[in-house]
């Protein structure tokens, strides 16, 4: 028996993270045996790559696309990959789409060389069902504006947001199959209905 793999995506400001933990919590309830992991994160490499690729110093575009793919491939080895095959669901705060998104289509470097680069790494281990979450730019700025400190790409304004978000439709697009844009206006409530709906409609 193989488990279930679900990722949440969106621009910053979507409220995925939160989101992801609403879906956890909703599948334990529902008797699942559930692992939430972020990205990048998740392992004791992936926390320290978070620190470098959202911090202050400048890099190349290529350079945050191979840290993310790093931090990626250790997570899928260290925690995605043992848990699916253990028969548990995994829920990601992020994963491959983010990259796709972000640093294929915002950063230029083009989605089918980011993907490329990310391959080896995570080998068959894809989400079942990635849901995003769909919120224009200009309002996750607004939401992000109540957050405080920004890290460095969240620092890189709505422009970046913009061509983020158009990223993303661009993946539904690729992807019908495996990705869902879910609406992420409205309440935490009815935007946590709304993932329910897609997860339960699509698995």
């Amino acid at each position: 028996m193989t488990g279930t793999f679900i990722s949440l995506e969106g621009v910053d400001g979507s409220g995925k993270s939160t989101q992801a933990v609403m879906l956890a919590d909703a599948l334990r309830d529902r008797g699942h045996d559930v692992v939430h992991v972020r990205e990048p994160g998740g392992t004791p490499l992936g926390e320290a790559v978070r620190e470098v690729v959202l911090g202050p110093d400048a890099m190349t575009p290529w350079a945050e696309a191979f840290l993310f793919a790093a931090a990626r491939a250790q997570l899928v080895a260290d925690v995605i990959a043992p848990a699916v095959e253990a028969g548990t669901w995994v829920v990601a705060d992020r994963f491959l789409d983010s990259s796709l998104a972000y640093q294929g289509e915002a950063r230029g470097l083009g989605i089918d060389r980011v993907a490329a680069v990310n391959a080896p790494g995570i080998g068959h281990f894809m989400p079942d069902l990635t849901v995003i979450l769909d919120l224009p730019p200009g309002a996750a700025v607004d939401r992000r504006a109540g957050r405080g400190s920004v890290d460095r790409i969240e620092g890189e304004g709505e422009a970046l947001q913009e061509s983020v978000a158009e990223g993303y439709r661009e993946v539904a697009r690729l992807y019908p199959d495996r990705v869902h844009l879910v609406s992420a206006d409205g309440t935490l409530d009815e935007v946590h209905a709304r993932v329910m709906a897609t997860v339960v409609g699509s698995l």
